[in-house]
């Protein structure tokens, strides 16, 4: 049973992660928190030191969300290289998925934390390297699993993937086209039948 501060804790996290999200650390103001919780500024602050520890936590639950949906789609694979494919089946939904917590929190926070907050930019980094590891895991249990090819260098496909996969999402949204998601996400199918599968 959670205590009362922590709820109330929970409760802020919710409510101000997509404006976070949406407007980046510099972009979110007071005002907005306040608005958005209903709570006044000492009792935000009577739950978090800062308004930098505040966005922190805001962009863990935004990428949580992300990632247990993407835990969720990946449940029925029966395989690593089905999960493979599962995984680009997912973020050929990744708009609809996200639209409404404003978009892709690795990118937005990301972008906007560079040269503007290290302590938030080390959380997306080390976020980052938690994602492209979940692909390098898929590619490694396959090749013990016998689907994927011995020999595989699954750190430089984990990169590539994950690469092709955030790249084309921001020039998707950035242009308002899905086809730079789409294609991109056929054509590492193509990679994962021709160049790993066994």
């Amino acid at each position: 049973m959670s205590t009362k501060a922590e709820r109330t804790t929970a409760f802020i996290v919710e409510k101000v992660a997509p404006i976070f999200n949406k407007h980046g650390y510099s972009g979110t103001s007071m005002s907005d928190l306040t608005s958005a919780t209903g709570l006044t500024k000492g009792a935000i602050y009577g739950n978090f030191k800062n308004k930098e520890e505040l966005a922190i936590s805001a962009f863990e639950y935004n990428v949580q969300r992300v990632v247990d949906k993407i835990k969720i789609h990946l449940s029925s694979a029966n395989s690593p290289l089905e999960q493979l494919y599962q995984l680009t089946d997912f973020y050929r939904n990744y708009r609809s998925i996200t639209q409404k917590s404003g978009g892709c929190p690795v990118i937005n926070i990301g972008v906007d934390a560079n040269h503007d907050n290290m302590k938030l930019l080390k959380r997306v980094r080390e976020i980052i390297d938690r994602l492209k590891g979940g692909i390098v895991k898929m590619i490694r249990a396959g090749m013990e699993s016998g689907e994927i090819k011995p020999g595989i260098d699954a750190e430089k496909y984990g990169r590539y993937f994950f690469s092709v996969i955030e790249g084309s999402v921001f020039l998707m949204i950035t242009m308002e086209d899905d086809r730079f998601l789409m294609e991109s996400m056929d054509r590492l199918d193509m990679i994962i039948a021709d160049e790993l599968t066994l």
